[in-house]
């Protein structure tokens, strides 16, 4: 897809920003201080122009455009992992619910041999989509999707632990996206008894 390297550069825009971030907090001379916070406020400005330019360059299309909208419905999907999702994914609405999980790297897969069952695990899949949404599902399972909220609170009960349970929320965050786009209808919260 031709928006993949604009996206690609967002992100690394967004990983120089945590990284300068990161030297902030290490960094005891306030003259480099200064620096490091100039060079981040810089980078904030170019991330915003440049996810403002792919959005538009995406908009360009109306099919595009229609996909893209349909995905940020979706309660806890900001624009960027909107973005993510429909440059990363182009197969977004056409495929199964696992086939979409797989393709993120979200799904479980095990690894038992014989008699011995071993604990699910993730591997494979689009890196840089799967990063995306797990960053997306910590905000979306806290306070903007009440069944990622459920969700993460019931396998929490269950004894999971806080990562496995993000991760489950990712693959329901990437389904519910996949869900929207393949009805053709936008997102409505479903009232989700905990």
């Amino acid at each position: 897809m031709p928006f993949a390297e604009p996206l690609t550069m967002i992100e690394q825009i967004i990983a120089d920003i945590a990284l300068l971030k990161n030297r902030c907090e290490s960094c005891h001379d306030p003259r480099i201080h200064e620096v490091w916070k100039a060079e981040i406020t810089r980078l904030k400005k170019l991330e915003r122009t440049e996810l403002k330019g792919l959005v538009a360059a995406i908009r360009q299309h109306r099919d595009l455009a229609e996909r893209l909208d349909l995905i940020h419905s979706v309660d806890g999907i900001g624009l960027q992992t909107a973005v993510s999702i429909l440059v990363r994914v182009p197969e977004i609405g056409r495929i199964t619910r696992e086939q979409v999980a797989a393709l993120a790297g979200l799904a479980p897969y095990d690894d038992d041999s014989g008699d011995l069952v071993r604990v699910r695990h993730i591997r494979g899949g689009r890196e840089r989509l799967r990063r995306a949404l797990y960053a997306a599902a910590l905000p979306a399972a806290f306070y903007w999707n009440p069944q990622l909220i459920a969700l993460y609170r019931r396998l929490m009960k269950a004894g999971k632990v806080h990562k496995v349970a993000l991760i489950a929320c990712a693959r329901k965050l990437l389904i519910f996206a996949n869900t929207v786009v393949a009805r053709g209808t936008p997102w409505t919260a479903q009232p989700h008894a905990a």
